[in-house]
This record gives structure tokens, sequence and C-alpha cells, in this order.
């Protein structure tokens, strides 16, 4: 199993998390900045911890993120359903 988080690249505007800090402060929580992020937790058949790591990078070239504007951060899941 896999766990992917996408997350857009500094300085790239997140207007999800600009209304989220908003309505945070507005609620009166003392919130300076909110960034946005997707997690995708992929449920992968492959035979060891980099044959997944590979797979995840090549999921997240080909769909789950954009190379202009997003980073994203992958990490092997181990134990029940994992790659190990």
């Amino acid at each position: 199993m896999v766990r992917v988080e996408v997350k857009l690249k500094k300085g790239h505007f997140d207007p999800e998390g600009d209304v989220t800090a908003r309505s945070l402060k507005d609620l009166g929580f003392p919130v300076n900045n909110v960034r946005v992020s997707k997690v995708y937790t992929v449920d992968v058949s492959v035979g060891d911890e980099k044959e997944a790591m590979s797979l995840a990078r090549e999921m997240c070239r080909k769909l789950l993120a954009n190379p202009t504007k997003d980073d994203f951060i992958i990490e092997v899941l181990t134990g029940e359903g994992g790659a190990d």
C-alpha cells in the first residue's frame, strides 16, 4: 500500500486554503495560514517496497500530480495490505 500526498508548490495560489483560513479566523481560531493537500492511499499488488515506490512515482507523473504546480510525497505503508 502506498500513501501519496499531493500539495501545491510554494508560491502557487491556494484559494481553498485561503477560504478555509478566513473561515477559521471568523470562527475565532488564531490561524495564520492554511494549505490544502490531497492524500491518496493506493492498495497496489507489487513484490516489494522499491517496486511500490516506483509505481507510485509513475502514478504521480501520469495522473495524480501536475508537475507544473504540484509537489508530492510518497510513503510506502507496510503491514496489513502493504508491500512487505
